[in-house]
């Protein structure tokens, strides 16, 4: 059994948020030794934690000689770096793995103790792969929310009226920021946050994570993309449709039928077992076979524009990108208790695009959609 140690707070950690399912502002330590849990914390969340219910044992950092510790007249971040020090030792932690983003500042000091540390991210990924009932109940109340969120957004669209080749809503120009804001209030409503989200119209669509500025034109191609955050899990959903005010063109109709197919066929191939890699190919071969270029197809060097330039999907949990990944590099095989997203999509550029994106949990015995959202193109305007 692999020994780890952790260090951060469960708002920027998502290590450490899969471990204690609490908000915890101030860096702690979290060490598993031969199976045993520990956490070692100030005295303002040693009782929050306990309080948990979990198999963890909370030590109070009086308990590794805090208090002789402060009486050194240390910097502050001399007096963090040797708590964090006593406490690998306490715990009897002698070689662990610790993640990516394990600060700097303790590395040396722990390895002074001669305990070994090996950095090994895909310990930790592998760890959040399956996600627990209270991490699954939250991406399902974002997702819900996601939902609400792209319904009034395209409520607003369906409802402008087109006036001088421009769009109108309740007597003013309607613009993203306006919609945004719309689909804010909606987050809010269902205890949901997003720092921000794409409403991108037009060319601004075909620009990757580009987030979308300025007026909304009607008979143009309109990615909504939405990755709201459960307040209560810190857990995301993730959620895009394609929307055209008024008569959509040939071509985009076309990208939207492209995207759609794709969507279909990579749905039907989640299950546990199948290789990421081998839904992506899946996506390309219909792709390509409608004559757009993708990530297989072009040259080396050669920075892709146009057709299907981006992975397929991707995990989302605590970090709304996170393993699997299902694109050109391997990832392994889907696991049940994944949760993923597939997000075909077809763009020019200087033009605008298609994408759809549903997001899928793999069950035991293939996959739940998890997103409920018609895949309608064309809205009606007044």
């Amino acid at each position: 059994m692999t020994d780890v140690i952790v260090i951060g707070d469960t708002f920027r950690c998502p290590e450490l948020r899969h471990e204690i399912p609490l908000g915890v502002p101030d860096p702690f330590v979290y060490v598993e030794v031969g199976g045993a849990r520990h956490v070692y914390v100030g005295s303002m969340e040693a009782a929050r934690i306990d309080g948990l219910g979990l198999d963890i044992t909370v030590h109070p950092l009086e308990e590794i000689g805090a208090d002789e510790l402060r009486r050194q007249s240390l910097s502050p971040h001399a007096f963090k770096v040797e708590c964090v020090a006593r406490a690998c030792v306490h715990a009897g932690l002698r070689e662990a793995v610790v993640p990516h983003t394990f600060p700097a500042g303790h590395l040396d000091r722990i390895r002074r103790e001669g305990i070994e540390l090996t950095v090994d991210q895909r310990t930790f990924d592998d760890r959040r792969r399956v996600k627990s009932p209270f991490e699954l109940d939250g991406i399902r109340r974002a997702q819900r929310a996601a939902e609400a969120g792209m319904r009034v957004a395209a409520d607003m669209l369906a409802a402008a009226a087109q006036r001088n080749g421009v769009l109108a809503l309740d007597g003013a120009e309607l613009t993203v920021e306006r919609v945004k804001r719309a689909v804010a209030r909606v987050f809010e409503e269902h205890d949901c946050v997003a720092d921000d989200f794409i409403v991108a119209p037009a060319a601004q669509g075909a620009m990757g994570h580009e987030m979308g500025h300025g007026p909304i034109l009607p008979g143009v191609t309109v990615v909504i993309d939405l990755w709201p955050r459960d307040r209560e899990s810190t857990c995301f959903a993730d959620m895009t449709r394609t929307f055209v005010v008024g008569e959509p063109s040939e071509r985009a109709r076309e990208w939207h039928r492209v995207a759609d197919e794709t969507l279909r066929v990579a749905t039907a191939m989640i299950r546990p077992g199948v290789e990421g890699r081998a839904v992506f190919d899946a996506v390309c071969d219909v792709v390509e076979a409608a004559g757009y270029p993708t990530m297989r197809t072009k040259s080396d060097g050669e920075v892709l524009a146009d057709g299907f330039f981006h992975g397929l999907g991707h995990g989302v949990g605590l970090e709304v990108h996170e393993n699997p990944l299902l694109g050109l590099v391997p990832d392994g095989e889907l696991v049940a208790g994944d949760v993923i997203t597939l997000e075909p999509g077809v763009y020019e550029s200087g033009v605008g695009g298609v994408r759809l994106e549903d997001l899928v949990l793999v069950t035991e015995d293939g996959c739940e959609v998890l997103t409920d959202f018609p895949y309608d193109l064309e809205v009606t305007s007044g």
